[in-house]
């Protein structure tokens, strides 16, 4: 049996089974490569649906310099304390490797039809569940999808390294819980928690960049949505997409 076949179609909680399993460097990439074979959902600039390609051509900057764009989401993780979590990204990704970022950041997959769901976001949530599950080893009981806070869509795009960049209606979704981590250590090297008081001087000390996505939200958006986790409804921007 390939390696493809024996992921291909897991749910997300036997994947945690199948990643101790392969978690060698090589394994890593090869699922890093494997996983350029999803499908995203492909939009316009309003964010309605044109069809679906694979992560691999949603990633690729084209000889012109322009990227497909897509559906995407980050989720912004709290605990109890106010606390927010951020990770690194494993050297083995395709897109920003060895990057600081949010808690979770990914795509509603084409193929699978619960997260085509558009209805206050439904699709979003259920894969945003999916993704905290493989990633930060969240047991999807802990994070269902109305446990997340839909706060607005941001349209974005960055070159990367000019070969692999983003260009994507990003939904924000914020979560305040205290859960159970276990990293992939193919996704993710090193998480964190990290006080809003202390936000300025830790972003400041870090040893390797932020993704752009992140960057930008830093800029614009987080340090005021951080300081209204309480009153978060307030904030909500669900009729419009953002651009900076």
């Amino acid at each position: 049996m390939s390696l493809l076949s024996r992921f291909r179609g897991l749910p997300s909680v036997l994947l945690q089974h199948a990643k101790a399993s392969y978690s060698s460097s090589a394994t890593a990439a090869k699922l890093q490569e494997l996983a350029l074979e999803e499908n995203c959902i492909l939009v316009n600039e309003n964010d309605q649906p044109l069809g679906n390609a694979s992560k691999r051509d949603c990633h690729r900057v084209d000889e012109t310099g322009n990227i497909r764009l897509h559906r995407a989401f980050s989720v912004f993780l709290f605990n109890s304390k106010g606390e927010m979590l951020l990770q690194r990204r494993s050297t083995h990704k395709i897109t920003f490797p060895d990057c600081y970022t949010n808690a979770c950041c990914s795509h509603p997959l084409h193929d699978i039809e619960g997260e085509r769901e558009e209805l206050n976001a439904l699709g979003i949530r259920r894969a945003a569940q999916r993704r905290l599950n493989y990633e930060l080893g969240i047991p999807l009981s802990q994070v269902r999808p109305e446990n997340f806070h839909y706060l607005t869509r941001i349209h974005y795009a960055d070159n990367g390294d000019g070969v692999w960049g983003e260009h994507e209606i990003d939904y924000i979704l914020f979560l305040q819980k205290d859960v159970d981590l276990k990293p992939n250590e193919s996704e993710v090297s090193e998480i964190r928690y990290i006080r809003r008081d202390q936000l300025d001087t830790h972003i400041s000390g870090l040893d390797a960049p932020l993704t752009p996505w992140f960057q930008l939200i830093l800029t614009h958006r987080l340090k005021l949505w951080w300081d209204n986790l309480h009153r978060l409804k307030k904030y909500q921007n669900l009729n419009e997409i953002e651009r900076f």
